[in-house]
């Protein structure tokens, strides 16, 4: 006997209303992706002081141009809202007071992964190409590398670059920011 298992796709309204009436708190480490709400690993010292220096590095080069979000959600649609590590956004007079800022907004996504580099490969960032963002990049500290992906499409994306540690890269949206994997790995 085959069993099916039905499972429930909750949409972004339904995820909030399930904080507003506390069944998740504001202290939980959760994200909305594909209509499943995702518990997020912990953040380790290693990931939160390259969130840092990332932080830095990126405030520095970007001044006030673009708005710099750490670890905020992202409005992929009715049933995604992931909350990437650092977002480039467009510069918007509300600070995306009037609602979450959608792939239209994003100039560049960054995700810092140590424990969740394949997750964030095989899950976030094929979504994040379906969703028509632009580039994202993957820091990967575990293999101390930087992928970067461009050229989104309903199959990923189809560029994929995995510069050395010496290259000089630069978001596309912002080509006077050049940065090395070096610069951003802190090695």
């Amino acid at each position: 006997m085959t069993v099916q298992v039905l499972r429930r796709r909750f949409t972004v309204a339904e995820y909030y209303l399930m904080a507003k009436v506390g069944i998740l708190h504001e202290d939980d480490r959760v994200e909305l992706i594909e209509g499943e709400i995702v518990e997020m690993a912990p953040i380790g010292r290693y990931h939160a002081s390259s969130v840092d220096r990332l932080t830095r590095v990126l405030s520095q080069g970007v001044g006030q141009r673009v708005i710099l979000r750490v670890q905020s959600p992202i409005h992929l649609g009715e049933h995604s809202e992931p909350q990437p590590d650092i977002s480039l956004l467009r510069p918007k007079d509300d600070f995306y007071a009037s609602g979450h800022p959608g792939p239209e907004d994003v100039l560049l996504l960054i995700e810092v992964a140590d424990t969740t580099a394949e997750y964030d490969r095989q899950v976030k960032i094929p979504l994040y190409a379906r969703a028509g963002i632009g580039e994202v990049w993957l820091v990967d500290l575990t293999q101390d590398q930087v992928e970067v992906y461009r050229q989104p499409g309903p199959r990923g994306y189809r560029q994929i670059l995995m510069p050395d540690a010496e290259d000089r890269l630069a978001p596309q949206a912002l080509p006077d920011l050049e940065l090395t994997p070096r610069d951003i790995l802190g090695a």
